[in-house]
């Protein structure tokens, strides 16, 4: 059952309009000419215009972006490398030539740690390595603020499209259920030069 707006009581729009007159406007409402050409007069009284309409360019709620995109956004970035190793990829036929796993380390451990490995895996000329991140799990007080759970999970491909990374990682994808599924990526790296 929906509730229908009960309106103002002509005494409540008569206090509505003596407090309305107290107020001062923030900034000066300029004054509008009218359709006839005569400069409209300001409504002071703090109710809505009669042909205030609102805006067609806001963008609606949905098209607002996540500061911290959900990990399927990653896997959505161009595809950089061949279609069919590609495929034999995400099929899990390929197998990493390196792996490096990040399980119980703090952001600030993991980072340099991921640096070094992928930096030194395409030193050696290797294509495919795996980063093991984990799931993530909930601590033992969830609180009052919510906690992204897997923080490592989601920080792993940002680290990995940003510098010193960015140029190295041709293409960060999350890995088959074999190799570690949603607690893993597989990172194609880039020929050495």
């Amino acid at each position: 059952m929906t509730r229908r707006p009960r309106g103002l009581s002509p005494e409540e729009q008569e206090l509505w309009g003596r407090v309305a007159a107290t107020a001062r406007p923030i900034r000066p409402v300029a004054p509008t000419a009218s359709s006839d050409g005569a400069p409209a007069k300001q409504i002071r009284s703090g109710l809505p215009h009669p042909d205030f309409r609102a805006s067609t360019t806001v963008r609606p709620l949905t098209a607002i972006r996540d500061a911290l995109p959900q990990l399927n956004q990653s896997a959505a970035m161009p595809l950089r490398m061949d279609r069919r190793l590609h495929t034999a990829l995400i099929r899990g036929k390929l197998r990493p030539e390196a792996r490096l796993d990040l399980h119980g380390m703090t952001l600030a451990e993991a980072h340099p740690e991921l640096i070094r490995f992928v930096l030194s895996a395409q030193a050696h000329g290797k294509r495919l390595v795996l980063v093991i991140t984990g799931k993530g799990r909930r601590g033992a007080d969830p609180g009052p603020i919510p906690e992204r759970i897997g923080i490592l999970r989601h920080q792993v491909p940002h680290w990995l499209a940003q510098p010193p990374l960015g140029g190295v990682a041709l293409q960060v994808l999350p890995a088959h259920q074999k190799h570690g599924g949603a607690g893993a990526f597989y990172v194609y790296l880039r020929r050495a030069r």
